[in-house]
C-alpha cells in the first residue's frame, strides 16, 4: 500500500487539492496543442499529486479500430495494450460514455486484471471540443473504495478544460 496515503483526508482537503491541480496544470499545458503532450502532462501531475494513484493513464480510441481502445501516455506498471469497447472497466466507460466509479475491481463483471494489486478503480471518458470520445483515464489503486464522487467530479472538470478545447 501507498505509505503516503492519509486514509482521514478530508473531502475538502482533496477537493482543495484538485482545484489546485487543474490550475497547474493548465498553466503547464498553455498553448500545447498536442494531445499526446497533453495526456502525458495529465498523467504524470495527477500520479505526482495523490500517492495513493497506484496507475494513472489513458487508453485512446484507435482512429483504425474505432471500437477498441489502445494503451496512451500513463504513469505505473505495464498496462493491457488494448481494450475492446464494452469489456472490463475501460471499455464499460468508454461504451456507455460514462464515469465508472468502482469499489472492488474484483467484483466488477469481466474486469480485466492488467496488474492484480489493484483493487479500485475509476475511468472517466475524454470528449475533444467536438463532443467525439477520444480516450479514457483510467486511474487505479491498491486501496479500495479509494474513488467517490469528489474524484469523479474533480476529474472530470479537469478533463473537460484540458481537452475539450
Amino acid at each position: 500500500m501507498a505509505e503516503a496515503f492519509n486514509s482521514v483526508e478530508l473531502p475538502q482537503d482533496k477537493a482543495a487539492r484538485y482545484a489546485a491541480l487543474e490550475g497547474e496544470v493548465a498553466s503547464v499545458l498553455e498553448g500545447e496543442p498536442d494531445l499526446t503532450a497533453r495526456m502525458a502532462v495529465v498523467a504524470g501531475m495527477l500520479a505526482q499529486s495523490f500517492p495513493h494513484f497506484f496507475w494513472t493513464g489513458f487508453y485512446r480510441v484507435d482512429p483504425g479500430r474505432p471500437d477498441e481502445l489502445v494503451l496512451g501516455p500513463y504513469q505505473g506498471t505495464l498496462g493491457c495494450l488494448r481494450i475492446a469497447f464494452g469489456k472490463g472497466v475501460c471499455g464499460t466507460a468508454a461504451q456507455r460514455r460514462e464515469t465508472l466509479v468502482v469499489e472492488d475491481v474484483h467484483a466488477f463483471p469481466g474486469h480485466i486484471a492488467c496488474d492484480s494489486r489493484s483493487a479500485s478503480e475509476i475511468v472517466c471518458p475524454v470528449f475533444d471540443a467536438g463532443g467525439d470520445l477520444i480516450a479514457v483515464l483510467d486511474v487505479d489503486s491498491e486501496i479500495p473504495a479509494a474513488f467517490d464522487a469528489i474524484d469523479a467530479e474533480a476529474l472530470n472538470r479537469l478533463l473537460a478544460r484540458v481537452f475539450s478545447v
